[in-house]
Parts: C-alpha cells; structure tokens; sequence
C-alpha cells in the first residue's frame, strides 16, 4: 500500500478514537449526568486497533505498545460489561 493510504488509515484510527470522547459527551449530556456508553468502548477499541495497525507499518514501538495495551483494556472493558448484562 502507498504512504497516502497508510496515512488515511492512521487518521481512520484517529478519527474513531476521537468520535468516542463525542458519544461520551452527548451521552452525558442527554443523561444530565456523566456517564460512559458501551459505545465509547467499541470506538475504543475500533480506534485503537486501526491505530495500531498503522503504528506496526510505522514500526514504532512506542506507539504499539500504548496501543496494544489499550487493546486489552478495552476489551476487558466490554467484558465485564457483558458480564453485568448477563442474566445470573
């Protein structure tokens, strides 16, 4: 793949990473009270990922690293919210 479509995909990666502070924000605002939606863990995660995967053609190890650790924890994240949507 080209720079330029490498550089899309980063920016891919930033853009739904970013969108995730924006669903917080309304959510929270429609609630009147902070919250976090499930949502914003899927965006996580989704950001995270596409992030990582332009970090790894970067080859910058700094950056994969941050980026694969944020992986577990949003996935961990999901996890436990399922847990708690799970009848007992």
């Amino acid at each position: 793949m080209s720079e330029a479509v490498w550089v899309s995909i980063g920016f891919l990666g930033q853009i739904a990473f970013f969108s995730r502070w924006l669903v917080q924000w309304i959510y929270s605002e429609r609630r009147k009270k902070m919250g976090v939606p499930v949502a914003f863990w899927y965006l996580s995660l989704a950001g995270g990922l596409i992030t990582l995967a332009y970090a790894i053609y970067r080859t910058d190890p700094v950056f994969i690293t941050g980026q694969a650790v944020g992986a577990f924890v949003y996935i961990r994240n999901l996890m436990l919210i399922d847990r708690e949507t799970q009848p007992s």
